[in-house]
């Protein structure tokens, strides 16, 4: 669901009917994406080389684990994820968040 500039899109709408493992582009500004992801489970552990990720919750609950700790997202939270930093995404049922990150990096990490 790539969009440009000057459109309106509506995230609820976007993602409303999605409840398997979904991350898609939602936007486009300047050289980085705005990714909607909708997840039920956990993802693999991994880090991204080049680029920092922000991650903000719009509905259910992200745990974000490190290899130190773990931190719990709620709806209106944002957290960066420096490069380099070795974490995985999970949650306990259906969560949607945004993530704002360059548009080349890889989203299944390293």
């Amino acid at each position: 669901m790539k969009q440009g500039q000057m459109h309106r899109i509506n995230l609820f709408e976007a993602t409303k009917n999605i409840h398997d493992y979904s991350n898609f582009v939602v936007s486009e500004v300047n050289d980085h994406v705005l990714r909607a992801a909708v997840i039920d489970g956990e993802f693999h552990w991994h880090k991204h080389e080049e680029c920092d990720e922000l991650f903000l919750v719009l509905e259910g609950e992200l745990i974000i684990d490190f290899e130190d700790r773990t931190e719990v997202l709620q709806p209106g939270d944002v957290y960066t994820i420096p490069r380099n930093v070795m974490h995985r995404t999970r949650s306990n049922g259906r969560t949607v968040n945004l993530c704002f990150e360059k548009a080349d990096n890889d989203i299944t990490g390293s």
